[in-house]
């Protein structure tokens, strides 16, 4: 694809350059050096412009062309519209004899220019009921697609979601409601610290999204004025637009089951990709506090998974050896338990049960 985008963008520089040329040497002046020396210039500055158009059109698919393209063509019809109306008044009424030509021409234009502008904002707007306008229009994929993720404000206030799209596991299919871009800066404006400061930082790893190599963040500028609660509006995005929810906030996970939208969880996605360990293996570990029973001591590995060291009490602070008993899974991740491999350390042999 890059290839191909690279070879169509340098045959347009060549035409511009060719074109531009034989225009300006085949005009009266005729084949002068000044007149070649401007065409060439003139085509590398059509050329570098069509270039700069390509870069800036960058995130626009071919659905968002199409819908702007079926919104000047609807733009246009009411500015037409609008301005046949005004004339059609104008001949009714006595006012168009005390009306300035040059005046009436800049009414008219006005009035079309708005007509074509409100024509296409309200189209795009509803680009995403625009099927259920014209259901003749849409077409159902033979297979089954892969479903965009919706990004909500808990999982641009995790920085993970950086990593993740950097992995290329969410190529183009990852979608930023503007609603949800909104309420972020509307909380960056708030007198609570915390709030403003975790709104901030979730600002940031939105921008971070947009610069992501591959990634093309796409924005949905669909919003539910009657809803209130983000939440809802998301549930409604994703039923409209039939894509999954990305989030980072458990708690929303059982009020989509309800709705019959399909959540994924960036903390079970990262618990899902820890490392396993398995009994008999040794690992070194910090003892950061004390555990449940005596002469049990807590450490974490780099991931946030909790070890639990039999006869690691004493040894608070320090890095230890330890050999893993076994690995218990919980609602909110893996434990591992294992029994510390120090000559001074006392092991007495518990086990997952004895520290419920």
């Amino acid at each position: 694809m890059d290839v191909a985008s690279t070879f169509i963008r340098i045959f347009f520089l060549i035409l511009s350059v060719f074109f531009l040329t034989v225009h300006r040497i085949t005009s009266p002046e005729g084949h002068t050096a000044a007149n070649i020396g401007m065409g060439l210039a003139m085509g590398v500055g059509l050329g570098a412009a069509l270039m700069a158009l390509d870069f800036l059109f960058k995130r626009f698919n071919l659905r968002a062309f199409n819908i702007a393209v079926v919104g000047l063509f609807i733009g246009y019809l009411m500015g037409q519209g609008l301005v046949l109306i005004l004339n059609a008044i104008l001949q009714l009424s006595a006012a168009s004899a005390h009306i300035d030509p040059k005046s009436l021409e800049i009414l008219q234009i006005s009035l079309f220019l708005f007509g074509t502008y409100l024509g296409t904002l309200m189209t795009l707007r509803a680009a995403d009921e625009f099927s259920v306008s014209i259901p003749f229009i849409r077409f159902t994929p033979t297979a089954q697609k892969k479903r965009d993720l919706l990004v909500d404000a808990s999982v641009l206030s995790d920085a993970r979601i950086i990593d993740l799209s950097a992995s290329g596991l969410v190529d183009q299919h990852l979608v930023l409601p503007r609603f949800i871009v909104k309420e972020l800066h509307a909380q960056a404006e708030t007198s609570d610290e915390m709030t403003r400061n975790k709104a901030k930082r979730a600002l940031e790893v939105a921008k971070k999204l947009e610069t992501t190599g591959g990634l093309e963040l796409r924005y949905n500028d669909t919003d539910f004025p009657d809803v209130k609660d983000s939440m809802t509006k998301m549930l409604r995005l994703a039923r409209l637009l039939d894509a999954n929810i990305l989030t980072a906030d458990i708690s929303r996970i059982q009020m989509a089951s309800i709705e019959g939208i399909r959540i994924i969880n960036i903390h079970a996605l990262s618990n899902s990709l820890k490392p396993l360990m398995q009994a008999g293996e040794h690992i070194k570990i910090k003892i950061q506090r004390y555990g449940k029973e005596p002469l049990q001591g807590v450490g974490y590995l780099e991931d946030g998974t909790m070890v639990v060291i039999n006869g690691g009490g004493a040894f608070i602070g320090e890095l230890i050896d330890a050999q893993v008993l076994s690995v218990k899974h919980t609602s909110s991740g893996r434990m591992i338990f294992c029994n510390a491999l120090t000559e001074e350390a006392r092991i007495p042999q518990y086990d997952e049960q004895e520290t419920r």
